[in-house]
């Protein structure tokens, strides 16, 4: 017991000596963004810290032996709370003395570039995963572009997470600055080892799939935005034209933002052939259990969802937004639908339910898509090349 806790001083004596990069998001649960490339920006000789709202995240975090500062972080506008917020991160900024503070998610990226601008932290990086403003109205719309505006002027690198982002940054002039985006995009990457048709996950798989219906899965928030509207009306049309086909939503409702119009809760309750199961802690056998993803979502940055599902082996459908269509090959992986349509859903899930020979064509080259571009030792390897080419002393 002595020599454990004998090296637990070295290597906190040893780390003194080492600059730190200090990683911001708003919440906890975000950590999973990047907590599997930690070790590898540690390789670089730094230290690595992560800042967050507390939660059981940011808990197995540290206990995983990873240096965690919590400052609870709001995520919608609250004036007085983000002033605190404010104040804490500049505290724990002087204290800690950074080398790079690296923000990621809205609110995160606000607070933290301000209080690293304030502190003159040398090197500001914010990355941009989901736009809001693209879709918003009036004077929130005003209100979002204000605050990403302000979180790029305080920002000396600004990182979009797919051309898309960088497009809309620069449509609505959010900032003049040079962008980067690393890699083909997206930030985390996925382990494709673990997003396999593994013995394992086929046989957790075997129960819940129906060999003599062609089923199609949602994962997401059962939400508006998500598309959700549109695709139970979509899939309700198919069904009675095609009684084998089925649809199964896994995630979470959310009945006070962005609710679901009560005819949509009545179908999803009423349809036998619609199955909502709630959120799963592990997605794979869902995925293994489906012949095609439908994700008709309004707007995202990158969704992890649609990578996951071509992982797995599945082709699909997704709206013609950021994110999904860097992900798709419109009839090479999946196909690009317009958003909003619940007639271009129909269409499309009709085409996947009849033509097998188009699916499986998109099904064969869904994986090895993936795998070419979003390989998360690929992505790691691009964010680390990055930190090389911008920390003072790595060039």
């Amino acid at each position: 017991m002595s020599k454990f806790y004998e090296q637990i001083k070295i290597n906190k004596s040893s780390k003194k000596h080492r600059h730190t990069i200090l990683r911001v998001v708003t919440a906890a649960q975000s950590v999973g963004f990047f907590e599997g490339m930690i070790p590898d920006i540690e390789a670089l000789g730094y230290d690595v810290a992560v800042t967050a709202s507390p939660g059981p995240d940011l808990d197995r975090l540290a206990a995983a032996g990873v240096r965690c500062l919590p400052v609870a972080m709001q995520r919608h506008i609250s004036p007085l709370r983000d002033i605190v917020s404010l104040c804490r991160l500049i505290r724990l900024i002087r204290r800690e003395r950074p080398i790079m503070v690296h923000s990621m998610t809205p609110k995160a990226g606000l607070l933290a570039m301000m209080a690293a601008a304030l502190c003159r932290v040398p090197v500001r990086v914010h990355t941009f995963t989901g736009l809001v403003f693209p879709t918003a109205r009036g004077i929130t719309q005003r209100i979002l572009i204000t605050t990403d505006r302000l979180t790029c002027r305080c920002a000396t690198h600004i990182v979009p997470e797919g051309q898309g982002v960088l497009d809309d940054l620069r449509s609505f002039r959010i900032t003049a600055k040079p962008m980067h985006v690393l890699g083909h995009g997206n930030v985390r990457g996925i382990d494709l080892d673990h997003y396999s048709r593994s013995p394992q996950v086929l046989a957790l798989a075997a129960p819940l799939r129906r060999p003599d219906a062609f089923t199609f899965i949602f994962i997401g928030r059962l939400v508006g935005d998500k598309g959700i509207n549109e695709l139970v009306s979509a899939f309700t049309k198919l069904h009675t034209l095609l009684p084998h086909t089925r649809l199964i939503l896994v995630g979470p409702e959310e009945s006070t933002l962005d609710p679901l119009l009560p005819h949509t809760i009545c179908a999803i309750s009423s349809c036998p052939a619609i199955e909502a199961v709630g959120p799963q802690a592990d997605v794979r056998p869902w995925l293994a259990a489906a012949a095609a993803l439908a994700f008709p979502s309004y707007r995202e940055g990158f969704p992890n969802v649609v990578i996951e599902a071509g992982a797995m082996g599945l082709p699909a459908i997704v709206t013609d937004i950021n994110g999904s269509r860097e992900i798709i090959t419109h009839r090479r992986n999946g196909l690009i639908i317009p958003p909003r349509s619940a007639d271009a859903l129909f269409t499309a899930m009709h085409t996947l339910a009849t033509d097998a020979a188009l699916t499986a064509t998109l099904a064969a080259n869904a994986r090895p898509m993936i795998a070419s571009r979003f390989d998360r030792r690929y992505v790691t390897r691009c964010l680390i090349d990055y930190y090389r080419s911008i920390l003072p002393g790595e060039h």
